[in-house]
């Protein structure tokens, strides 16, 4: 049974926004011209310091590793967790598939970023902040229980949820996910759960090539998958209909306890991968809708991990918009 929301803390000022960002995850070294760089963090938070908003955000620690393991394992197989371990300890050059590539701290990295998306879960949860960002790599949305993919060792977004399901008791959690790239690991990790309603809007057919409309989950999960696929090219007002026309009714039905986002910036315009036309602007829209559904059903509970985005100033640009969003008092005008 979920926490009655007057656990919170209510009285007086708001709580502020969280920040969850550790060096550790620049370690994933992922060599010379892959596009998920360390560069992508940095670039993050010199925009972050230079528009003066760094200051305005609590930080967050990461939980460390002995506290993060055991929810990493209730997502991937403990043989899967042991093999990537090995694998980056032996000097492996990538796991599973080519463009999962690794270097000797990228366990220690992936753990990390796992860590720090369960911890800022644990602070939105007992009140601390009121919402939170976790700026992350590597990201997660693709990682399924047993194989990486997609840049993608540990499901960073699936290992969240789980944590609030088994730990805080929450009913039913809410997953939207506007990375470029569908969720495929996400999905997977919760197609047969009806406790768990994941959203994605995403372009299609594009990598990995699932997210059609015909996947809406299976058994007891039935429905609690909603798919958005959008053409190539899409922007801003393709992405802001299918959240007014696809996410915003289905997430009123299902009336969430927690709200999360895999924050993937990669249909920005700029971006080499993506292929679509969205703005920072556009992204700030997003995050507001999305916030408003927390507001509404679960008292702001509402948090975020980074995912894609490739480009270092797009991406800069896009999580300002949406670290502004998260900050503010009013979410729609």
């Amino acid at each position: 049974m979920a926490k009655p929301l007057s656990k919170r803390k209510t009285a007086g000022a708001q709580p502020p926004t969280g920040l969850v960002y550790d060096d550790i995850c620049l370690r994933h070294d992922t060599g010379p011209g892959h596009p998920e760089q360390p560069g992508r963090l940095t670039a993050i938070m010199e925009r972050l310091r230079a528009t003066g908003l760094l200051p305005r955000l609590k930080r967050i620690p990461r939980l460390q590793p002995e506290e993060t393991l055991s929810w990493i394992e209730a997502i991937h197989a403990r043989e899967y967790i042991g093999r990537v371990r090995h694998s980056c300890a032996a000097g492996a050059g990538c796991i599973d598939t080519p463009d999962v590539p690794v270097c000797g701290e990228s366990y220690e990295a992936a753990v990390a970023a796992a860590g720090g998306a369960l911890a800022a879960a644990e602070a939105v949860m007992t009140g601390a902040v009121r919402n939170a960002f976790a700026a992350v790599r590597p990201p997660g949305h693709h990682a399924l229980a047993r194989q990486a993919m997609g840049f993608c060792l540990f499901n960073n977004v699936a290992i969240a949820a789980r944590y609030l399901r088994e730990k805080h008791g929450l009913g039913k959690i809410l997953i939207v996910d506007w990375d470029v790239h569908h969720g495929n690991g996400t999905q997977d990790a919760f197609y047969e759960d009806p406790s768990v309603f994941y959203f994605s809007v995403h372009r299609y057919p594009f990598y990995p090539g699932t997210g059609s409309t015909g996947e809406r989950g299976a058994g007891n999960g039935r429905g609690a998958t909603l798919n958005a696929p959008l053409a190539m090219g899409s922007g801003d007002r393709d992405f802001a209909d299918a959240f007014m026309r696809k996410l915003l009714p289905a997430a009123k039905a299902f009336a969430p306890d927690f709200v999360l986002a895999s924050a993937g910036f990669d249909a920005h315009e700029r971006d080499p991968l993506g292929g679509m036309a969205c703005t920072a602007e556009g992204y700030g829209l997003l995050t507001r809708m999305t916030r408003e559904l927390a507001r509404e059903f679960c008292s702001d509970r509402f948090m975020s991990v980074l995912e894609g985005g490739y480009d270092p100033q797009g991406l800069a640009e896009s999580v300002e918009q949406h670290v502004r969003a998260l900050i503010a008092e009013r979410t729609v005008e």
